[in-house]
């Protein structure tokens, strides 16, 4: 019931956005707004409605599409996606927040797509049929393709917008290969039937690597990540925080449902090469943030290189790793959609992306500089945040798998340090080069639920393991790790 009124909810909004006349833009405003905050209070519901004792899904919602096929609409609920969708109804209401004097090209559209981009999305994280999954995970190009094309901020939002659209969907091609074949082969493609289907080890490997070329590029992996540098730097400071807040995750959510799940003895065989690209990925990507001198493509970097750490978390095979990385992509979530807002209030403010252009920052904007500090902290890992607990225990489980990729995973902390205290210092410190005004209320309202939500997760993580735990260990005991 709970999954049918978060759906009505944004289907609603969808509808009433397109009846507004386009002239009525505060109230279009004020309407999306109203919706997705009221879709965030209802997702609560799950939260607190949610039976932590067992691994099976709830709040399940079955429509049948085409039942002379075996082929349904399934939506359900388990402890894996539970904190997901959680992630999504949140950072989108502070999205439209953060955008509320956004006044590039039509209102109309941007919010449209917005809501579209998150009803897709919840669609993605809760659904149960291997089809339709593929159908809502590549139906969430569409909304972005847009946001990046029409509203980007320079001329090369368009060739951004192919590439973001090209580079994922291409890989995608492959996955619907494995679709197609698991339906002949099975009959089926709800995933529970899935889940009880003997693949022999050959066809294992096989559909290991069509999915894996898909959700390779959303997460992304080297070397299908130039895609993303691009579309941050070109997107809007809504689209850069639903990329790198939620839209990121859909390749390692897609890694640990379907490959880990469906795949297992496939899983097992290509850890060594999910170590070594991942290992790679975070040197690659942290050495690569330290030269840059655009603040949106330094940001874009980091957050490859932390989702390559997450990878590894989810292939060392253990519980405690994957609920670590599970954690590590949550924590992900709120550190990195809180940079690329901070990014933003710059942005907006003196419309320069440039690090040189900026210095001194801490004598004219304290608040504002007082919460940079604080995600800076954050996102290289400080004890007390929600980044420390992810990276610690993902580390400790990946040392036990795999001493040689835990020891250059670890250097990402070190190179974090360094492009994150590196950017801090030359913003908020040196000689005054601009004077500007602090955050206004609009703005430091949207930094504070991500400000306590880091905290909290930090202090007090077991709130968000318990829920999880049942879901992640059957999944492991499940598969030959056990």
């Amino acid at each position: 019931m709970l999954l049918n009124i978060l759906i009505l909810l944004l289907s609603f909004g969808i509808v009433g956005l397109v009846i507004i006349p386009s002239t009525q833009r505060l109230f279009m405003r004020q309407f999306a707004l109203s919706v997705t905050s009221s879709v965030f209070v209802f997702s609560l519901l799950l939260w607190l409605g949610f039976d932590q004792s067992t691994p099976k899904f709830q709040f399940v919602v079955e429509s049948l599409w085409l039942p002379v096929a075996n082929i349904n609409l399934i939506l359900g609920v388990d402890g894996i996606s539970l904190f997901f969708i959680l992630l999504t109804t949140l950072i989108f209401p502070l999205c439209l927040l953060a955008s509320w004097s956004f006044d590039k090209g039509g209102v109309k559209m941007y919010l449209i797509s917005f809501l579209s981009m998150e009803l897709v999305l919840l669609l993605v994280f809760t659904n149960l049929d291997l089809l339709f999954f593929y159908i809502f995970f590549e139906a969430v190009l569409i909304p972005m393709f847009l946001v990046i094309g029409i509203y980007g901020s320079r001329q090369r939002k368009i060739r951004a917008a192919y590439m973001f659209f090209l580079y994922t969907l291409l890989g995608s091609l492959f996955m619907l290969v494995g679709v197609v074949y698991i339906y002949l082969f099975a009959g089926s493609t709800n995933y529970e039937v899935l889940s009880a289907v003997a693949f022999s080890p050959y066809d294992q490997r096989w559909l290991w690597l069509a999915f894996f070329a898909s959700f390779a590029s959303k997460v992304p992996m080297l070397p299908v990540h130039i895609w993303l540098p691009e579309a941050h730097v070109e997107a809007p400071t809504a689209g850069s925080v639903i990329l790198a807040g939620i839209l990121l995750k859909l390749g390692s959510y897609g890694f640990l449902r379907f490959s880990l799940g469906l795949f297992p003895e496939a899983s097992v065989y290509f850890t060594p090469l999910i170590f070594s690209l991942s290992v790679f990925g975070v040197v690659y990507t942290s050495l690569t943030a330290i030269r840059q001198t655009d603040l949106k493509r330094l940001i874009a970097y980091t957050s490859v290189a932390h989702m390559n750490l997450v990878m590894i978390g989810l292939f060392t095979g253990t519980v405690i790793g994957i609920e670590a990385a599970i954690l590590q992509s949550l924590s992900h979530g709120f550190v990195s959609s809180a940079l690329f807002l901070i990014i933003g209030v710059l942005y907006d403010r003196w419309h320069s992306r440039v690090v040189k252009y900026y210095g001194g920052l801490t004598h004219t904007m304290p608040v504002f500089i007082t919460i940079f500090l604080f995600f800076t902290m954050a996102n290289l890992g400080l004890p007390g945040t929600s980044s420390f607990i992810g990276e610690f225990l993902l580390l400790v489980s990946a040392f036990e798998a795999n001493t040689t990729a835990c020891f250059f995973a670890t250097s990402s902390m070190v190179l974090g340090g360094a492009y994150s205290l590196w950017l801090f210092n030359r913003i908020a410190y040196g000689n005054i080069k601009i004077v500007g005004l602090d955050l206004n209320y609009r703005e430091f309202m949207v930094f504070l639920p991500l400000v306590l939500g880091t905290l909290f997760m930090g202090i007090y993580p077991n709130v968000f393991f318990c829920p999880m735990h049942a879901s992640v260990s059957n999944l492991v005991w499940v598969n030959l790790w056990a």
